[in-house]
């Protein structure tokens, strides 16, 4: 693993040598590499839309982790197309995961995806204990 990926991958215990501190927040220990904003920005963007940030709350919030497509457009008040792009984005960009059972298509936020997310922003240094 490079450490342009232990960046963008908030689960590694890579930590580059130009880290004074034990933990340090992956975005302050270097800039990004293209590649690593690349996707940074993919996932961002994909939670940059209202409509997804409900679905995604909807998802996750729902009992037992996974929703239905089906369940999903009267929430939100969109169409089954439109819905069913927005849940591609959020597939696309590794938020959540499409699972496929007969004619529906079932839905669950992927573990710590946020987190992930949350981490790689966290801009404060960490303090060793």
């Amino acid at each position: 693993m490079t450490n342009a990926d232990a960046i963008y991958d908030a689960s590694t215990d890579n930590k580059p040598a130009s880290c004074s501190a034990p933990t340090c927040a992956p975005i302050t220990r270097e800039p990004l590499s293209e590649q690593s904003a690349q996707q940074l920005a993919k996932t961002l963007k994909a939670l940059a839309d209202p409509t997804r940030l409900r679905l995604l709350s909807i998802i996750g919030a729902h009992q037992g982790g996974e929703v239905c497509a089906c369940d999903l457009t009267g929430p939100v008040g969109l169409s089954q197309p439109t819905v069913s792009h927005h849940l591609k984005i959020l597939v696309d960009a590794g938020l959540i995961s499409r699972d496929k059972r007969g004619v529906w298509a079932y839905y669950a936020v992927i573990p710590d995806s946020l987190e992930a997310i949350a981490a790689v922003l966290t801009a404060r240094r960490l303090e060793p204990a």
